[in-house]
């Protein structure tokens, strides 16, 4: 049995920002374990066509590594080689176990330690940070019949790059973000693209550019690229003001220019209605694409709303609620992620055989989104609501590691064993999170998205401003913990 004193639980950026925060303040001591046979999470996972990050690459990424960006927002090629420039620069491959899939972790109280089980070997660690992130999970609806389809098909997280969809009938069942990306990459090269959306989303121009050379030699510069971050920063941290503050804003800015573009771009008046949402923008994630409503617009791409939605698949096609049978090669799934109520996969179990999952029955609950009451020294990266609507998570991860980082200096300096947050202090934080919530556009904007749980509870975002929740994390409070 392996002892380490920290164990991280995935790669991604994530994982990497703990093990580097580690190595900063000299605690060697630590592992990663990643599922998968290679590292890097989201953006070494999600290779499919048009993969590109949906905020400005100065700051969607780590605040201590500059990097000389391409472009403002990055194609997944470039994350994927700034994500492996900072594991080798780290050399974090050293301390990584890939192929390593965790079942389940349990709490030993008589040896305060955690027990951590994966298919073919057991560890221990005094301490855990789950990195495995919220978007790790894919979810495909059971559409009838499912099972028998005789073509290829494959979800977005794992696209199959060993079949040719050129000239091919191709289905896409969703038209989110990723979905937003895909649809006009492959529009150009497959003999018939249809689209099934369930609901469809408010879109605005992706305002891209490609950096020249000087520019890319100047965001090597740290001093300039914390310029460049913090004047995106701030630029970004203004939505929140329509978010959360002001809906006439959202309605006369943010949305007005969304339907200016929107009638601009789809001449027809047919297929701009079936494009248009019926709730408040902001409400579900805003698309930045100026390439999704021109294909859209494509004599070979069909797009499907919720009335001719998918009655059944069966062998070779998919049968529409009209009765419509529509013959395919292959059915692309952009169905999404199990984001908030199965966020940690594997059962948890903490203090006196008490399981996360009965904590979690009602709806998913940390402080901080990061601790959690009777399983001390567990930390979650990306726990319930720490996602954010208007800037970068990673600006969000940091801040994370802040408050975590406190507490395992604490636990160490100290010689004690454990920290765990008290009850009181968890349940005083979660409800002033949902009852700011209350004012939030994703709570009362009128629509229904994977932000909420199937509680109903927005679990997926952070109410506020993110220097507020930054500004929380970094302030550790003692008397909210028990040292042990």
């Amino acid at each position: 049995m392996k002892k380490y004193t920290i164990i991280i639980i995935g790669s991604g950026f994530g994982g990497q920002a703990s093990a580097v925060n580690l190595l900063k303040n000299n605690i060697q001591d630590f592992c990663i374990l990643e599922r998968r046979e290679f590292m890097g999470g989201t953006w070494c996972q999600n290779t499919y066509p048009g993969a590109a990050v949906d905020v400005q690459s100065p700051l969607y990424s780590l605040s201590f590594e500059p990097y000389k960006w391409s472009q403002m927002f990055a194609e997944q090629s470039e994350l994927q080689e700034y994500t492996n420039f900072v594991i080798d620069k780290y050399k974090l491959r050293e301390k990584t176990i890939t192929n390593t899939n965790v079942i389940s972790i349990k709490w030993i109280d008589e040896d305060k330690l955690w027990e951590i089980t994966t298919q073919d070997t057991t560890y221990r660690a005094q301490f855990i940070i789950n990195a495995s992130g919220p978007l790790s999970t894919p979810v495909i609806p059971d559409f009838k019949g499912k099972d028998t389809f005789k073509g290829k098909s494959f979800h977005t997280n794992n696209w199959d790059h060993s079949y040719d969809y050129k000239n091919k009938r191709v289905a896409i069942i969703g038209s989110g973000a990723s979905a937003a990306q895909v649809i006009p990459t492959i529009a150009p090269d497959v003999k018939e693209l249809h689209v099934f959306q369930r609901t469809p989303h408010w879109v605005l121009p992706r305002p891209d550019k490609k950096f020249s050379a000087t520019e890319r030699a100047l965001l090597g510069n740290k001093l300039v690229y914390q310029a460049v971050r913090k004047t995106i920063y701030w630029s970004l941290e203004t939505r929140v003001i329509g978010f959360k503050y002001s809906p006439f804003m959202l309605k006369m800015v943010a949305e007005r220019e969304a339907l200016a573009y929107l009638k601009k771009a789809i001449p027809d008046e047919t297929l701009r209605k079936k494009v248009t949402p019926d709730f408040t923008i902001g409400c579900k994630r805003i698309i930045l694409s100026s390439t999704l409503y021109p294909a859209y617009c494509r004599e070979n791409v069909t797009l499907y709303d919720k009335t001719q939605g998918i009655k059944e698949i069966r062998e070779n096609s998919i049968i529409t609620q009209d009765g419509k049978e529509i013959e395919l090669d292959l059915i692309i799934y952009s169905t999404g992620y199990d984001a908030t109520d199965n966020a940690i996969a594997y059962p948890v179990i903490g203090k006196n055989n008490y399981s996360l999952q009965t904590f979690w029955k009602d709806y998913p609950r940390a402080y901080l989104g990061t601790a959690i009451p009777r399983f001390p020294n567990l930390f979650v990266i990306t726990g319930p609501n720490t996602g954010i609507g208007h800037t970068s998570a990673i600006f969000v991860i940091e801040a994370q590691l802040l408050y975590i980082m406190k507490s395992i200096k604490k636990v160490l300096a100290e010689h004690k064993q454990s920290i765990e947050v008290k009850g009181e202090a968890e349940d005083q934080y979660t409800t002033m999170i949902h009852e700011e919530m209350k004012r939030t556009v994703w709570k009362s904007g009128g629509c229904k998205s994977w932000y909420q749980s199937k509680s109903g509870h927005v679990i997926a975002m952070f109410p506020g401003f993110s220097f507020t929740f930054r500004n929380m994390a970094n302030n550790f409070k003692p008397k909210d913990h028990i040292l042990s």
